[in-house]
């Protein structure tokens, strides 16, 4: 498998989980902006919207869309990856925080990564972050250390790295406890850092 990212992006989710299922796999830089992969490949060629993530499995298929990957790694590793069975409230419960996170949570962040996004903007895009934050405070106040009963799933990962940008968009998670205590959980992780450190970002 070869997965395709941009570091700290949220293709540093699915980077996360390869690492915790013990998959083989390699990793290729993408540079969006220029369009490029790092060994020169146009990355519209592989991904057609030309954001990251994207997984080359073994099949010669490629996946886009993090939640996709994200589900795919689970449910192929459903022994080192939470993927609770379909049907039941648990993947139910799955794929209600995977979907909070890819259409709430990412989304409101969109303004403090936009070149050319005014002060407002951004002040406006903190604040609605800030109420997502206030969704996982909640949920987090009743002690679970992951989202969905208890176990680490590849919905702790994405949102792990979704409320990690927050240390690199000034805005305090200890405004958050629950959160910044679930964040700091799932960083120290072997597989967070392996896929951290390899990213550069540690």
């Amino acid at each position: 498998m070869k997965l395709y990212y941009l570091p700290g992006a949220c293709s540093l989710a699915s980077h996360i989980m390869l690492h915790e299922v013990g998959a083989k796999f390699d990793i290729e830089s993408v540079d969006v902006a220029q369009g490029l992969t790092e060994t020169g490949r146009t990355y519209r060629e592989i991904s057609p919207n030309g954001y990251v993530p994207a997984l080359e499995i073994e099949t010669g298929d490629t996946l886009t869309e993090g939640v996709a990957i994200l589900q795919y790694i689970a449910d192929t590793h459903p022994y080192s990856a939470f993927s609770p069975k379909p049907g039941s409230v648990a993947r139910a419960r799955l794929q209600q925080f995977l979907n909070f996170a890819a259409a709430e949570l990412h989304k409101s962040w969109g303004p403090l990564f936009t070149d050319g996004a005014s002060a407002a903007e951004q002040l406006a895009a903190k604040q609605k972050v800030g109420t997502k934050f206030d969704y996982l405070e909640s949920v987090l106040a009743d002690g679970r250390e992951y989202l969905v009963e208890n176990r680490f799933s590849v919905a702790d990962a994405y949102t792990f790295v979704l409320a990690n940008w927050a240390n690199f968009k000034e805005i305090d998670l200890g405004n958050w406890p629950n959160l910044a205590t679930f964040v700091a959980r799932i960083q120290a992780r072997p597989a967070t850092l392996a896929a951290m450190k390899a990213e550069g970002l540690v």
